[in-house]
């Protein structure tokens, strides 16, 4: 407590209004924006709520907050500079106007239930494609993801859902699971004992899909940062969207591409020009492009045309590259969307 929180009591409530919304919410002494806000009712995007996965990021307009822990552990400084905070970390220190997509979810029921593991098929060295099986049909839009449970359900991970909505929801999720050693999860799915956990899913969480527009679309990917990638290019290939689009993939080596056969349909059902960049950063080969695969973005853009959208996941160095070689070519935050894919080492 402060020293003059000490002699003059609790700070006032402040107000938090969001611009995009019109909600008006009061946050008390101690409260972060994300506590009152669902408290209120409102669909406040979040998941982790510690600041790690970036859900509940907010522009701040006016105002100030203080932050429980950095947001530059998650926000890159292209974020930070525009005014971006984590609404899960912030503290207001005075009224505040924020701007934040309220509700984009909101339609998706968020269920946790039981789940089984079906299987798993071998995509690349370290990355394996989980099969689970539900009950309850989980809807979900393309590029979404769910949390899986373990054990007694205290721990849980979050992955992608690689496959494209079904129309009635789907039964049997699936998604790219890469292998991280030392992982809880991890390790048990490569090491072949997941089979005799009990498992819990709960989902769908995440603001990161397709957004409306006409312009061309830029898609960045590495590692199993496809799968979410591939859902939203799947579903927007079924739903005949027609704008160019070009997919950026990068791995070390060739053993780290996959995926081909899936990246194939897309293009062959996609209503406009559709193009599949693989970029290896540590292996020489004549059949690829060569390099950090965020280098190659301003190359992109210039094939593509004014007025793209950005849609990024991977790891966070990949991430935070992309962000700036987005900026520096010219796409403003706003249309610049992501999914961070961060593991037990990563978090604040």
């Amino acid at each position: 407590m402060s020293l003059l929180s000490k002699l003059f009591g609790k700070a006032p409530a402040r107000t938090v209004e969001i611009e995009s919304s019109g909600d008006r919410f009061e946050v008390g002494s101690g409260a972060t924006i994300l506590e009152r806000a669902l408290a209120e009712g409102i669909a406040y995007p979040h998941d982790c709520t510690v600041g790690t996965c970036g859900s509940c990021r907010s522009r701040l307009i006016s105002g100030k907050v203080e932050a429980i822990t950095p947001f530059g552990y998650t926000l890159s400084r292209e974020e930070l500079d525009a005014g971006y905070i984590l609404a899960c970390q912030a503290l207001p220190r005075s009224d505040l106007v924020l701007d934040v997509e309220i509700g984009g979810s909101a339609s998706e029921e968020i269920i946790r239930q039981p789940a089984a593991f079906t299987g798993a098929s071998e995509l690349t060295h370290d990355i394996k494609r989980v099969a689970l099986k539900v009950d309850k049909p989980i809807h979900y839009k393309a590029g979404q993801y769910a949390n899986i449970h373990w054990g007694d359900g205290a721990i849980h991970r979050s992955y992608s859902f690689a496959d494209a909505p079904a129309p009635g929801g789907t039964l049997e999720p699936g998604f790219f699971v890469r292998h991280v050693p030392g992982g809880q999860f991890t390790d048990r799915l490569f090491g072949g004992t997941l089979a005799s956990e009990t498992l819990e899913i709960d989902g769908p969480h995440g603001n990161f899909w397709l957004r409306e527009g006409k312009g061309p679309i830029l898609c960045i990917a590495g590692g199993s940062g496809l799968a979410p990638l591939l859902s939203l290019l799947q579903d927007a290939a079924n739903r005949r969207v027609r704008r160019d689009c070009i997919l950026l993939f990068g791995g070390r080596g060739a053993r780290d591409l996959y995926a081909a056969e899936a990246i194939a349909a897309i293009r062959s059902g996609w209503t406009a020009s559709f193009d599949y960049w693989p970029i290896l950063s540590e292996e020489q080969n004549p059949q690829y492009r060569h390099g950090f695969v965020t280098a190659y973005v301003a190359q992109a853009l210039e094939r593509l045309g004014p007025g793209a959208q950005g849609y990024m996941c991977g790891p966070p160095p990949m991430i935070d590259a992309g962000i700036h070689a987005l900026s520096e070519a010219g796409i403003g935050l706003p249309d610049i969307h992501y999914d961070k894919f961060t593991d037990a080492s990563t978090g604040a």
